[in-house]
């Protein structure tokens, strides 16, 4: 128990710390009109409420990732602990921050956009191409996975489910952002919050009563397959720590901030409650078990994460947690399904300046995406969504080094980007090549390669820093935006 509350006080302690002083270091500006004020077409550029924003970001980025990907981590044992909550903290809160900020200083661009400004027209081609192949992977399996699991409770065919889920998505995709995702995502985010506080509670309540303890904090990698801490822990751990999916809906919500003082609020508040989210799950997933073997064992025999969360909320919160459960593994991957289109069709709008004012340019748009979806629907998923975890976590390290660059460019403490991206440039390039899907060579050489990849990056942006000539290359659209 006391290391689940030292971990928690840490992330809440974060929040209103490291929070305020990213937030200060980075410099809003809380008399600048905002892209949702100064480019409102109430179509994507909507003012909203900072609580409604907050919580539809929350939504957009959670997902069922701080669920499923919190109990994988969780084989871990409780060293996953610190990579929730120090990996919130440091660079998945910063990441999303920055991101959103960013946006909102070049009206709400799109991730790639805002990479092609600050790291160059070679690296925007390749996250054009990246960002969208990688969101319209997450809308795919967000299709199938719940399509699959409606069949199975309803006895409904697949194809029924499908093509409702995908209507949806086609509907969330092109209406107005306010007329679905305003309306029902504030209400999906505060019951996934529920869930958690209500798990917390259960979990608390069987600590106490000796039912099922609480584990405490051991750094020994208790895996039952012995996979490496470093780097599997940080990549199976992403949405609840850090995740580059974020830094595709960040976006969106900074064409809804109707003030940027609301900054810190909307984009460092709903990844610190992501990470508190993951924390829970990771552990009364420890707790409820009892310990990591046990826990792999449940994750076989009940066919994955939808069934853990089925058994630990049922088992905890009893029809309630049936219900909760039900929203756990249907609602939120539909949630974070539809957003990803959206965020597709944003992406594309942007890279060729199409106006999305008009209903006709986002069909347009939208539905080759769902052609493709449907398409990918009827292949076999598993291998190429193999990928998706390392290129998720690719994609966040390449957004930290763009926000490294904006704030060296804006003067500002770079550092707070720069050690993250660092670290993470070291995890991807050791996880491609000794994961299964990647090489598979050994971890020894690995992650020597990886170490040597991160020191080779940095030395060479600290080099060109030392010159200033990351400074001379300002492109016109990146200069000044903080000193306004």
């Amino acid at each position: 128990m006391v290391t689940f509350l030292v971990c928690l006080s840490i992330l809440i302690g974060g929040y209103f710390v490291y929070g305020t002083y990213v937030d200060r270091m980075v410099g809003v500006n809380p008399d600048k009109e905002t892209p949702a004020v100064k480019l409102q077409d109430d179509v994507d550029y909507v003012p909203m409420p900072w609580w409604k924003v907050f919580l539809i970001q929350f939504l957009n980025i959670a997902g069922t990732g701080p669920i499923f990907g919190a109990i994988s981590g969780a084989l871990f044992g409780p060293v996953a602990f610190l990579w929730i909550t120090f990996g919130t903290i440091f660079a998945g809160a910063v990441h999303d921050y920055l991101s959103g900020v960013i946006s909102m200083k070049h009206d709400g661009m799109s991730v790639s956009e805002l990479v092609g400004i600050y790291l160059g027209d070679h690296m925007k081609m390749i996250m054009r191409v990246f960002s969208v192949i990688l969101l319209i992977l997450v809308g795919t399996v967000f299709v199938s996975s719940p399509a699959g699991l409606l069949a199975s409770m309803t006895g409904q065919g697949l194809v029924f489910w499908t093509v409702i889920i995908i209507l949806y998505y086609i509907l969330a995709t092109i209406l107005p952002v306010d007329k679905i995702v305003g309306k029902i995502y504030p209400l999906f985010g505060a019951a996934l919050l529920l869930m958690a506080i209500g798990l917390c509670g259960a979990m608390f309540i069987n600590h106490f009563n000796g039912t099922r303890p609480m584990v405490e904090m051991t750094l020994e990698n208790l895996h039952p397959e012995k996979l490496s801490v470093f780097p599997f822990l940080f990549v199976t751990i992403a949405c609840g720590a850090l995740s580059g999916f974020h830094a595709t809906q960040s976006p969106m919500m900074a064409r809804c901030v109707s003030n940027e003082r609301e900054s810190k609020k909307v984009f460092y508040g709903a990844m610190v409650v992501e990470g508190i989210v993951a924390l829970v799950w990771c552990a009364v997933s420890l707790s409820f078990f009892g310990d990591t073997a046990h826990l792999n064992q449940a994750l076989v025999e009940s066919g994955g994460q939808s069934g853990v969360v089925n058994i630990i909320s049922t088992g905890l919160l009893g029809k309630v947690g049936a219900v909760l459960a039900l929203l756990g593994v249907v609602a939120c991957p539909i949630t974070s399904g539809d957003t990803a289109f959206r965020s597709a069709r944003l992406t594309i709008a942007d890279a060729f300046s199409i106006k999305q004012d008009h209903v006709a340019k986002r069909f347009y748009i939208a539905i080759p995406l769902f052609v493709i979806c449907i398409i990918l629907t009827q292949i076999d998923f598993n291998i190429i969504w193999r990928y998706f975890a390392w290129s998720n976590q690719t994609l966040a390290t390449i957004c930290l080094w763009t926000s490294t660059v904006y704030l060296l460019k804006n003067k500002r403490n770079y550092w707070i980007t720069l050690i993250p991206a660092t670290f993470m440039t070291f995890i991807c390039t050791s996880y491609i090549l000794q994961a299964k899907e990647g090489l598979r060579l050994s971890g020894t050489f690995s992650n020597g390669v990886g170490i040597l990849a991160a020191i080779i990056l940095f030395s060479w942006f600290m080099r060109r820093v030392m010159k200033g000539k990351l400074e001379q290359e300002v492109p016109c659209q990146a200069k000044n935006l903080l000193g306004e």
